[in-house]
């Protein structure tokens, strides 16, 4: 099974592409053995939705500097991050939930986990996409859709 879920705040534009991406494929249509998971803002909510998932699929936003709808693919291993010490869930990221996920589920962590970041030009409070981070979640998901 792979496990796609989509992360960030609905309520500060371009940084809600991730759930916007997640609501994209569910009316597409993902084929047999993909669940969908809007992560929203919730980081410890990433790693109870990972289950028993072969692949772990994890889509947010980043301000890199890069031209707004830039794109990257990056190996999970590469961005996962360590739990943090006294800190509190709100937190709590999904990087911090890949490390969690791999140290709870142990043998059932997916073993491949790849993140997709999609460069912001907007994050200011509002609802909606920029029209360049709309066209790159619109991409995107054709491109998972393939893959899958």
């Amino acid at each position: 099974m792979t496990v796609i879920i989509g992360c960030g705040n609905l309520l500060r534009s371009d940084d809600g592409a991730g759930p916007m991406l997640i609501r994209k494929l569910w009316e597409h249509g993902v084929p047999p053995g993909v669940r969908l998971a809007d992560g929203g803002t919730a980081g410890m909510d990433v790693t109870f939705q990972i289950g028993d998932a072969e692949e772990l699929i994890l889509v947010d936003v980043c301000k890199t500097g890069a031209e707004p709808g830039t794109i990257f693919e990056v190996p999970g291993e590469e961005v996962e991050a360590p739990p943090l010490k006294n800190a509190n869930l709100h937190d709590f990221r999904w990087d911090n939930a890949i490390a969690v996920g791999r140290w709870l589920l142990k043998d059932r962590f997916p073993k491949k986990v790849t993140v997709f970041l999609v460069e912001a030009e907007n994050l200011s409070h509002g609802f909606g996409l920029s029209p360049a981070v709309e066209a790159a979640t619109d991409r995107l998901a054709e491109e998972l859709l393939q893959r899958l």
